[in-house]
């Protein structure tokens, strides 16, 4: 796993609740939500093919 992204997920997560905490005091907590939401897809679509190659190592492994 690359380290950069780890420092891509930390930059996702600060950027999210910095602008969620602005939407929220300005009153709009939909798009608050769907910016929390957003960012959550972004995070899951990068982990994915990690997770998915961690899954096939772990078969070979077992299958040997």
């Amino acid at each position: 796993m690359e380290v950069s992204i780890i420092f891509k997920i930390g930059a996702v997560g600060i950027l999210v609740s910095v602008l969620s905490q602005i939407l929220k005091h300005s009153g709009r907590e939909e798009q608050a939500f769907l910016v929390s939401l957003s960012g959550l897809l972004i995070v899951l679509f990068w982990i994915v093919p990690y997770i998915y190659q961690l899954f096939e190592n772990i078969q070979r492994l077992f299958v040997l």
